[in-house]
């Protein structure tokens, strides 16, 4: 199934904030996130999109519905808990872009979506200011977990053919309530980064 991919940023976003909102919660239902989401805090979350043009948001589209997106966003924008490990590794956040969600619908994944979203936010940050880093937080489950789906394999061979690499010492926790959970509780999250000269 073919999609169209376009580009937005700012206040351009504004009109799909209910479509995304929905899309997240769809799909990070699923392994390894398994978030019980809800649309009050994603459309506050995906407000933050709206507050300056330096943020951006690639939109996968069937026909005029959405099917994926993946976000971006200067670091310095970004909530403390995300900047803080580049901020005691020394980084300065203002040289960092920082990746957010990137999500597509199943039956529209392996026809190179995937690297369209990693182009399109590549290339925003490249333009939009003096970024050298772009990231983003991968979530850490044990290999053993009881909601892991068999024959699960992780994206880590395409974040490395993409340039990106693993930054064990850049480990930070983020909070939401997952499946099965009365309330939210810390998961360990841990960067994957590229430098750019």
């Amino acid at each position: 199934m073919k999609t169209t991919v376009r580009t937005f940023t700012g206040s351009a976003i504004l009109p799909y904030i209910d479509e995304l909102a929905r899309l997240r919660i769809r799909i990070f239902r699923h392994y390894p996130y398994l978030y019980d989401g809800d649309m009050e805090y994603e459309t506050r979350y995906l407000s933050n999109y709206l507050k300056s043009e330096l943020t951006v948001m690639v939109l996968a589209f069937d026909g005029s519905r959405v099917v994926g997106a993946s976000s971006g966003m200067p670091i310095s924008l970004e909530a403390e808990e995300i900047q803080r490990p580049m901020i005691q590794a020394g980084i300065d956040p203002g040289t960092v872009f920082y990746f957010g969600e990137s999500l597509l619908e199943e039956p529209y994944r392996g026809q190179g979506t995937g690297h369209r979203f990693f182009d399109e936010r590549e290339r925003h940050a490249l333009e939009a200011g003096p970024f050298s880093v772009t990231t983003f937080m991968v979530v850490q489950r044990p290999d053993n977990h009881p909601r892991k789906p068999k024959g699960f394999i992780p994206l880590d061979t395409f974040w490395t053919k993409r340039g990106y690499t693993p930054r064990p010492h850049l480990v930070t926790e983020f909070a939401w309530k997952e499946l099965d959970e009365a309330t939210e509780s810390a998961k360990p999250m841990m960067f994957w980064a590229k430098e750019w000269s």
